[in-house]
Parts: C-alpha cells; sequence; structure tokens
C-alpha cells in the first residue's frame, strides 16, 4: 500500500514492541467471537496484523494454531517479531506483504483461514479488491475469512462511525469507512457469503465470509 496505515491513539514502546491501548482492549472480545470459527490445528494467514497483539493474544490461548503475521509496515513487522517471544513456532515470523501485489497469493496456499482487522478503511479501495482475490485463491469450500473494523450501515450506521469516516477521508480521499452492503456483494461475486455477523464492541463489527463456490 502506498501511504502507511495510521492510528489515532498513543502508543508504547519497549524497543521495537508496541503497545497498542486498543488491541489490548480488543484482544479478549474478538479471540471470544473468533474462536469458534477456528478448526483444530488451523493455519491462519493475518493481513495486516499491525502491533502483532492480536497474533500473540490468539497463539496463547490456542496452542494448536499457526499463525502467519504480515504487514507491509517495517515497524510492523518489528514489533510483531518481537510479539514472538517465547511462541515461535506458533506465530512465524512476519512476512511484508501488500495486497495490492499481484500474485501475493501464491505465497500461501498452504493456509486454510485469512484474518484481517482494521485495515481496509485505512487504505485504497484497491486492497480490498486484491484482499478478495487472494481469499478466493487461497481458501477451498467451506473454509473462512474473518474481517473486522467499522462499517457503514445505512440508516442503522453508528454516530461514531460518520465521523470516523469523514476523518479518514480528510487525511486521504482513498481512505474512509467502507459500506457493508458494497462489501458483501464484493465478496459475494467472488464465492463468498457471509456466515456470521458479530456486533462487537466500539460500533465494530466481525465478518465471517465463507467460500461457497
Amino acid at each position: 500500500m502506498t501511504d502507511n496505515p495510521i492510528h489515532l491513539e498513543t502508543r508504547a514502546h519497549e524497543g521495537v514492541k508496541i503497545f497498542s491501548p486498543t488491541a489490548n482492549r480488543n484482544k479478549s472480545p474478538i479471540f471470544e467471537a473468533l474462536n469458534p470459527y477456528l478448526p483444530n490445528g488451523v493455519k491462519v494467514l493475518e493481513i495486516a496484523s499491525g502491533t502483532g497483539e492480536h497474533a500473540h493474544y490468539v497463539c496463547t490461548q490456542r496452542p494448536d494454531i499457526v499463525w502467519q503475521p504480515t504487514d507491509p509496515d517495517a515497524q510492523s513487522r518489528e514489533s510483531q517479531n518481537a510479539w514472538r517471544a517465547g511462541i515461535e513456532a506458533q506465530m512465524l515470523s512476519s512476512h511484508d506483504l501488500d495486497v495490492m501485489r499481484t500474485g501475493w497469493a501464491q505465497a500461501y496456499l498452504s493456509y486454510s483461514a485469512l484474518y484481517c482487522a482494521n485495515m481496509i478503511h485505512i487504505a485504497p479501495l484497491e486492497a480490498l479488491i486484491g484482499l478478495i482475490a487472494g481469499a478466493k485463491e487461497i481458501l477451498s469450500k467451506g473454509q473462512i475469512l474473518a474481517l473486522y473494523g467499522p462499517f457503514l450501515e445505512g440508516d442503522k450506521t453508528a454516530a461514531s462511525n460518520l465521523e470516523f469516516d469523514k476523518t479518514l477521508s480528510s487525511k486521504n480521499p482513498d481512505w474512509g469507512v467502507r459500506d457493508l452492503t458494497v462489501v458483501k456483494h464484493m465478496f459475494a461475486d467472488a464465492g463468498f457469503n457471509v456466515k456470521t455477523r458479530i456486533e462487537m464492541p466500539r460500533e465494530n463489527r466481525l465478518l465471517i465470509f465463507e467460500n461457497v463456490s
């Protein structure tokens, strides 16, 4: 992605390890919602892993899981690798992955689930297009992609998400909270149905897309 992801929070640092207050607050609710959809022994590819705290938390809760963190941002990858300490067999060394690169999915065909949190609203629409195209290549029928973040939902859109959308657009016209209906249609065109829509804290959503084709 051409622009580095942003965050609207103050983060602490311990060497290269980064601590996100948002990730710390959300990691448990996200895991509780996501966990039932992760089969035993699943290999998860995470797109845009940020600080690495979500990956670390899931691995500590599920010792059967192998988790591949990625990010196009070098500082984020360093933080993810710092969070691997003690769980290196589960939480793999971070990869430089940009879903807008042609053919990126070919290196990840052995993975059986994808997870992406708080990425599509701070990236061009082409990143969402690339994510969906890659998921289509990687995932077999019945396997899932979990997508977490804020969404526009017509008249039901939270005021905080409308304001967040304005803030993002003012920073970069290619950014913005995505319309849930549009996102669902884009996945449907690629053969993915919404298996579950879960309401999360702070007006976020966790969407479980299943490959049905």
